[in-house]
Formats: structure tokens, sequence, C-alpha cells
């Protein structure tokens, strides 16, 4: 037996298990481990409730291993938060009608981007696989327990550092009170230090454990204040790959707040998250745009963006229906053609045979984004409505036309009166077209 605030590890052979109401240790946990199993706790066992991190394996057995009798389980499977991409958008008119970058519907593209989604422990890692399981204990013992664990991660001990950024990472995975209780407790600024660690393992846990307080709006503020912001940009640089792709995710948390979006922009965030989109995992592209997304509704991020040289990347993705990045780079592309360095930079990678090739074989939000973002580059020059012409633009937006919607329609038919003005002579054309 372990006692009941014995936060010492156990060999990952044993399965070691507190009294009920406080919590439970088992492991270890493979990193491959299957959904959690699910029942309904009966009501002999009110006071124990169980955290959605717990994972039962089929050769678990609760009478042998828990010793309870007319036991039950209740856990949710594991999943993150939906994101709300929220922002100011930026506007624009032509014709005397008024567009706004909120008029494309960009929740579809970014609907699958979860929070905490690492593998949870390595098989081999020598520190013993623990699961807290959180339950109603008094004030007084919750209490101790966050405490004994910010002391852990003051500690001199990487080993102590590790497991108590382990476990508080855990308890914040998917409880809202907990993420709450461990902000309010002084948790935030030790983790925040212990993220310029060298060992990339224990980085990762801090990382994580950020990202996962970073969920629950009181903190955001206290997160930044502890200077976060900086040290997850340090390790959007040079973390695991995991550690960037979390620490992406925690920006993104933190840029819901429209005061911290050019705060961030301003820590240097935004070269590391455009090298992430280029170079990251099939999920670190995902972080990477999103976070993106959401910290380029502000025009000071949207000039860094372009200066970082986002629109290279955003394009390549948009050019392979395979990349499964098409909706999200292109709302983020979107973003930045409001602004004239945005469609100049466009212009230069090539961009506009993109855009008309959505707008020809993309799905209707694909082609929505297209008219709206040619709408834009052709409003600047006449240059470029004769570049959008020759690249075959004008029957896929007369198709598109006659079968969008009223508000998509409406700027597919100002877009081809444009289309229609006339267009400068080849030797005007030459002449102004931008430098590659």
């Amino acid at each position: 037996m372990v006692g009941r605030m014995d936060l010492t590890c156990v060999p990952p052979t044993e399965h070691a298990v507190c009294r009920v109401g406080t919590c439970v240790v088992v492991g270890p946990i493979p990193s491959s481990a299957p959904p959690p199993f699910k029942s309904r706790a009966p009501s002999s066992h009110p006071s124990l409730l169980l955290s959605s991190s717990l994972h039962i394996f089929p050769s678990f057995t609760l009478r042998e291993r828990l010793g309870f009798d007319r036991f039950g389980l209740e856990i949710d499977r594991i999943g993150g938060l939906w994101r709300s991409m929220d922002g100011n958008f930026s506007s624009y008119r032509f014709m005397n009608r008024s567009y706004c970058e909120s008029s494309i519907d960009s929740s579809g593209a970014f609907s699958d981007c979860n929070s905490d989604r690492s593998g949870e422990f390595p098989v081999e890692s020598q520190l013993a696989h623990r699961v807290l399981i959180s339950s109603t204990v008094n004030s007084c013992s919750s209490d101790e327990l966050v405490r004994n664990l910010i002391a852990g991660l003051k500690s001199e001990s990487v080993e102590a550092q590790y497991q108590a950024a382990m476990e508080l990472r855990l308890l914040a995975k998917n409880s809202m009170e907990n993420r709450i209780k461990i902000g309010q407790s002084g948790a935030i600024r030790p983790l925040v230090s212990l993220t310029s660690t060298t060992e990339q393992q224990l980085q990762e846990h801090g990382v994580t454990a950020i990202l996962n307080l970073s969920l629950c709006d009181e903190n955001k503020d206290l997160l930044v204040g502890a200077g976060a912001i900086k040290a997850l940009v340090r390790a959007l640089k040079s973390g695991t790959s995991t550690t960037k792709e979390n620490a992406a995710n925690a920006l993104l948390r933190l840029a819901q707040v429209d005061d911290h979006k050019v705060t961030i922009g301003r820590s240097g965030a935004i070269p590391p998250l455009v090298s992430l989109l280029e170079t990251g995992t099939f999920r670190g592209k995902k972080d990477a745009c999103t976070a993106l997304y959401t910290l380029c509704s502000s025009k000071e991020n949207k000039a860094r963006a372009v200066q970082a040289g986002i629109m290279k990347p955003l394009l390549e993705l948009m050019a392979e229906p395979d990349s499964g990045m098409v909706d999200k780079a292109a709302c983020v592309m979107n973003k930045l053609v409001t602004i004239p360095k945005g469609v100049t930079a466009l212009v230069e990678e090539d961009g506009i045979p993109v855009l008309v090739e959505l707008l020809e074989t993309g799905s209707q939000r694909q082609k929505v984004i297209a008219v709206s973002a040619l709408l834009q580059i052709c409003a600047e020059s006449a240059v470029y409505r004769g570049m959008v012409t020759r690249e075959g633009a004008i029957p896929p937006l007369v198709a598109f036309s006659q079968s969008g919607e009223t508000k998509s329609k409406q700027q597919a038919e100002d877009l081809l009166s444009l289309l229609r003005q006339p267009r400068p002579t080849a030797d005007e054309g030459s002449q102004t077209r931008p430098r590659r």
C-alpha cells in the first residue's frame, strides 16, 4: 500500500492503491493504450470521481486489483476541446459593398484540432507510470496534494520535477476544477520556469501542463503574467516535435484573448510557427496553422507572418489535395490578402494559379475562399486582373456565380465585373508585375 499522500515512485510491475476518497495509483500504462472502459459508478460509492485519463486494460480485474465489491466505473473517452476561433476580422469595400473575413465560415476547417493528444508515457521510461484519480477529498487534502506537487517542481532533483510536472499535466488534462485549483495554488510560475530546462522530456511535460492549464480562461492572464509566452516561444524553437506542437497549441489558447495576440506576435512566435507549418508533422502543421489563423486576426501579425515567409508553405498545402490541410491553409491565406504585402507575396509565389485551381476543382468552401481572395487581389491591380483572366478564371467563376450562395454569388459577380474591365497591355503588365 502507498500512504494517502505518498507520491514516491512505485516500480512499474506493482499496482498500489490509495484509500477511496483520495487517489488511486495504477501502472504501467503503455503508449498504445486502448480506449477507456465505460460504465456507471453505483450510488453506493458516491464519493468516488474518476478522471478521464484512467485506462482499464482487458487484463485489469477490478475486484482483484482494487478490492472493491459492487464497484463500477464511469470514464469518459479522452478528447480535447473544440477550438473556438474567435478574433477580429478585417473588412474591405468594393463597389459600395462591404466584405468581411467573418463571411468565410472557417469553423469546419479548424474543428478537428484538440488539446493534449501526445502519447502518454514511453514504455521504456524508468519512472513509474502513474495515473491520479481525483475524488471528492476535503479541500485541505486536495490543497496538500497540489502543494506537494509544486514542491516537486521546485526540487533540485530532475526526477522529482519530472514526476510533479507529469502529474500536474494529467490532473489538468480533463478537469476544469483541477485547472482552476492548480492555477490558483501557485503552480504556474514554477511550471513556466521548468520549460527552460535542457531535459527534453521534462520540458515536454512542463509545456503540456501549461497547455492543459491554458484551456481555462481564468488561467490565461496568470500564464501570461508568469512569462509563459516567451517560454512557449523558446520551446517552439528548441523542443521535441511533441513539445513544439503543444507549445503552438498553448499559444493558440492564449491568443484567444485579444490583448494577447499582439504580445505573442511581438515575442517572436510567428517565425517558429511558420517553420512548424513548413516542416512539422501533420499534427504540427495543423497546430501551427490554427495558431497562425488566430494570431493573424491582428494586422500587425499579418505583416509579421508575410515577412516570415508564410505564403509559400500555405500555397504548397493548398495545392496538394491529399495534404488534409487545404481548408486550413486557405483560411489563413484569405486573412493575409487583406493587406497589400499579403497580396504581393501571394502573386510572387505564383498563388494565382493555385486559387484558380481551387475555383475549378475545390470543395464549395474552398471555392468561396478562392473567390474572396481573388476579389481582394483583383481590386488591388489591373495587372493582377489580367493575370487572373489569363489563368482561365472566368469559366469556373461564371459556373460558381450560378450555383453559389447569395453572398458568394455576389462576390463572384463583382469579380467578373472587375475581370471584364479593360486590361493593361503586355508591356504595361511586364513593367508592373512583381519580381520573383
